[in-house]
C-alpha cells in the first residue's frame, strides 16, 4: 500500500515525497484510514514505529477541510497533549514538517521556556497547539489560553504521562474542552489505568495494535550484567572504551546520579552530557544536540529522555540503573533498533536491583540473557538472594550503603591509561580529561 491510496490530500503527498517516504508503516496503514474517517482511536505501538505520523498526517487532512483562512485570529482546532518536552518538540518538528504546503499554524506550549513568550504567540493565534499539561495548565489559570474551539484530542504516549501522574491535569484539560470533538489516544504499553482513562474519554474507539502490548523489538539484543553497585562505572567505562562506542545513550534513576555519573566519565576520558529535568530546556536542547552531532559520545538521562528522544541508527542503550516501572524499561530500550535498525540494550545489575529485574522478566514473559564472565566476583541475581536496600530520595538520590572495596576489572584498559597499569575503579581519577 503507497500514501496515495490512504486517501491523504495532495498538500500532504508532497510532503511526505519530500522526505523520501513511499510507503506507510502497519501503524500508519491502521490508524490513518479510521483518522481520517473521524472515528476515536486507540493505538497500541511500540516507539519507533512512525506513530507520530499516524496522527499528524490525517490530523493535518482534517483541519484543511474545514480551513478558514480569513479567521481572526485564529482558534485552537487541535490539541496534543505529551509528557516530555523533548517529545513536544519532536511533535512540532513533525507537524511543521508535513504541514510544510499548509497554511496552518502550530505552536509548543511547554514548561522551561519562556512563558511570555508564549502568551504572545497564544496571542497571535494558531490552529494546533503541542503541550505539557503542566504548562498548558499554567495558562488555563491564568487565561492566556482559549480551548472552547478544539475539534480533535491527541494523547501521545499517554502511559507515560499516567506514569509521571499527570492524570489530575489531563482530566482539567478535558474538562475545558467542547464535549463534541475527536479523541486520539497513543500509549507503547497497555496498562488498568491506560484502558479506565480510555474508557473516559474515547467514543467507541477503533482499536489499532500493530504489535503485542509489552514485547520489544526483535531488531534489539538485550544483556544482563550482574555486577556489585560500587563496579558499574568502572564496566561501563570498561565496555564503552574497549568496544570504541560511539553513541551511548545512558539511563540511571536520579538527576544527582545523572551528573555525577557524567562527571565520572569525563574524568574516565569519555565525552559526556547529562539530561535530566532540573536542565533548563536551553541546556536540555543542547546536550541532546552535541550527541545526536557526535560531539559527546554518552548521553546521560533520567526516563524523561526514555520517550521523545528520535536519534537515526542509536546503536547502544545501557541501563546503568534499572528503572522502577517495568514498562519503563521497554521505553528505554526502544530508542534503540528504530525503523528497522539493528540495536543493543545493556542492563547493569546489581543484586539490590534483583526484584526489578524479576518485575521486568515478568512483563516481558521471558529471561533476558545473563553474561557470564563480567570479569569481576560474580553476583547473584536472585530475587531470594538479594540484599534488602533503602529506597533513594527522588530528588538528591542519596543511598545510606557502605560499599565494600570494589573489585578489579580482569584485563580493563581505560582510554588514557597505559596497558599494563593498574586498572580503574570507582575511586580512581584520570589525569587526562
Amino acid at each position: 500500500m503507497s500514501f496515495q491510496a490512504l486517501g491523504l490530500s495532495q498538500q500532504l503527498l508532497n510532503a511526505i515525497s519530500d522526505q523520501g517516504y513511499t510507503t506507510p508503516t502497519p501503524v500508519q496503514k491502521q490508524a490513518i484510514p479510521h483518522i481520517l474517517a473521524g472515528k476515536d482511536v486507540l493505538a497500541g505501538a511500540q516507539t519507533g514505529t512512525g506513530k507520530t505520523a499516524g496522527f499528524t498526517l490525517p490530523l493535518l487532512h482534517r483541519l484543511m477541510e474545514n480551513h478558514d483562512p480569513h479567521q481572526k485570529p485564529r482558534r485552537i482546532r487541535a490539541l496534543v497533549l505529551v509528557p516530555t518536552r523533548e517529545l513536544a518538540a519532536q511533535v512540532l518538528e513533525s507537524i511543521k514538517t508535513y504541514g510544510a504546503h499548509l497554511p496552518l499554524i502550530a505552536e509548543m506550549v511547554v514548561g522551561g521556556a519562556s512563558i511570555n513568550m508564549q502568551i504572545r504567540q497564544l496571542r497571535h493565534g494558531c490552529d494546533i497547539i503541542v503541550a505539557t499539561t503542566g504548562r498548558l495548565c499554567d495558562h488555563m489559570n491564568e487565561r492566556n489560553i482559549n480551548l472552547s474551539s478544539v475539534e480533535i484530542l491527541v494523547l501521545d504516549e499517554a502511559d507515560r504521562m499516567l506514569d509521571m501522574g499527570f492524570l489530575p491535569d489531563i482530566r482539567r484539560v478535558i474538562g475545558n474542552l467542547p464535549k463534541q470533538r475527536q479523541n486520539l489516544l497513543f500509549s507503547a504499553t497497555y496498562s488498568a489505568p491506560i484502558k479506565a482513562l480510555a474508557n473516559q474519554i474515547l467514543q467507541n474507539p477503533i482499536l489499532v495494535e500493530v504489535a503485542k502490548p509489552n514485547v520489544t523489538s526483535d531488531n534489539i539484543s538485550e544483556l544482563v550484567y550482574g555486577i556489585a553497585r560500587e563496579n558499574k562505572r568502572a564496566l561501563l567505562s570498561y565496555l564503552i572504551g574497549s568496544n570504541n562506542w560511539q553513541q551511548v545513550l545512558v539511563f540511571v534513576r536520579t538527576k544527582h546520579g545523572a551528573d555525577r555519573l557524567e562527571k565520572q566519565l569525563v574524568t574516565d576520558g569519555i565525552r559526556s552530557a547529562a539530561l535530566h529535568g532540573d536542565k533548563t530546556q536551553g541546556a536540555r536542547t543542547k546536550a541532546l544536540d552535541l550527541f545526536k552531532n557526535g560531539k559527546v559520545s554518552v548521553l546521560v538521562a533520567t526516563d524523561i529522555a526514555a520517550r521523545g528522544l528520535d536519534i537515526d541508527d542509536l546503536p547502544h542503550v545501557v541501563n546503568y540503573d534499572l528503572p522502577q516501572v517495568p514498562e519503563d524499561y521497554i521505553h528505554r530500550i526502544g530508542r534503540t533498533g528504530r525503523a528497522g535498525a539493528l540495536g543493543a540494550a545493556i542492563s547493569l545489575v546489581s543484586p539490590e536491583e534483583s526484584s526489578q529485574l524479576a518485575e521486568i522478566e515478568k512483563l516481558l514473559k521471558r529471561k533476558l540473557p545473563r553474561i557470564a564472565d563480567t570479569g569481576y566476583e560474580p553476583v547473584s541475581l536472585n530475587v531470594i538472594d538479594a540484599p534488602k536496600k533503602k529506597a533513594p530520595n527522588k530528588e538528591t538520590g542519596k543511598k545510606d550503603f557502605r560499599h565494600s572495596k570494589p573489585a578489579e576489572k580482569k584485563g580493563y584498559v581505560a582510554r588514557n591509561q597505559a596497558p599494563g597499569a593498574k586498572p580503574k575503579t570507582q575511586g580512581s581519577r584520570s589525569r587526562s580529561r
